[in-house]
């Protein structure tokens, strides 16, 4: 059987692309938040807040081509989950329901009021579709950008059906933390999907394309849920991005495009540019 490195090795060319990302994200700093101090950076304007969710074991600066031009004229934050870059470690599970919590408790904490957009990566985009899901009334709109389906790591996808190389090599190169995480993708995603769906704002669904060039079976089974995202969002607008999976960094326009879709569709009619009379 054929594997291809645009899906079995998608984890370690995150890693690598962070590693030569040349953009830097500015004025990152630290607070203390439930006794542990957590890292990110923030803007601030009179704009509804736009929140960025990293991908497994990926840091901030993953959003270095996109949050400082979403955060010169918009209120926008950027952080490190628990055990990611100076965050602290937390005590509990790695699963959604403790992640999305301890992300609303930053945001309380730097004075961020509801409705977001949220913005999700990899599975930063699972852990905001249960956010979504969960807190409908906190949400604005919901971006996933080539976002973990739910059922990921069911079926064909499981753990136990990658190679053996590929295994060995995720083991060694992630952290304890992001191996928490992993565990705990099922049960993440068992609960985003016994929840109803997010309808209460816009949905953009942004998806690789290259990697639908791959036909291995692992691949089928990753693409054909890569297809099915938007299934899971009625009324949601799915759109393929010519890239890999990491769009953040291969294709930041494209996100930021996005963003500026549902940020203008959020303004009163009367604010936005060429409005009619």
């Amino acid at each position: 059987m054929k594997f291809r490195p645009s899906i079995t090795v998608i984890f370690l060319l995150w890693l690598i692309a962070l590693g030569g990302c040349a953009a830097t994200i500015p004025a990152i700093t630290t607070a203390e938040v439930a006794g542990r101090q957590v890292e990110f950076a923030l803007s601030k304007h009179q704009t509804a807040p736009v929140i960025f969710e990293n991908g497994l074991g990926g840091t901030l600066e993953g959003w270095a081509e996109i949050y400082p031009t979403i955060a010169r004229d918009n209120t926008a934050l950027v952080y490190n989950r628990a055990g990611y870059g100076n965050s602290e470690e937390a005590a509990t599970a790695r699963d959604g329901r403790h992640i999305v919590e301890e992300l609303r408790g930053l945001l309380v904490n730097q004075g961020l009021t509801p409705p977001y957009v949220l913005v999700g990566h990899s599975l930063g985009g699972l852990y905001m579709q249960w956010y979504a899901r969960h807190h409908p009334d906190e949400v604005a709109a919901l971006i996933l950008v080539d976002s973990t389906h739910p059922a990921q790591l069911k079926g064909a996808g499981a753990i136990e059906n990658w190679p053996l190389w590929v295994r060995w090599l995720l083991d060694l190169m992630t952290s304890a933390t992001a191996k928490q995480e992993l565990t705990a993708l099922d049960l993440t995603g068992d609960e985003v999907l016994a929840a109803p769906p997010y309808s209460g704002g816009p949905i953009i669904v942004l998806s690789a394309a290259q990697p639908l060039e791959d036909t291995s079976a692992l691949a089928l089974d990753a693409n054909q849920k890569r297809k099915d995202i938007a299934r899971l969002y009625p009324g949601a607008i799915q759109r393929w991005v010519d890239s890999g999976h990491v769009i953040p960094l291969e294709k930041p326009e494209s996100v930021i495009s996005a963003i500026h879709e549902v940020l203008l569709s959020k303004q009163p009619n009367d604010t936005k540019p060429n409005a009619l009379p």
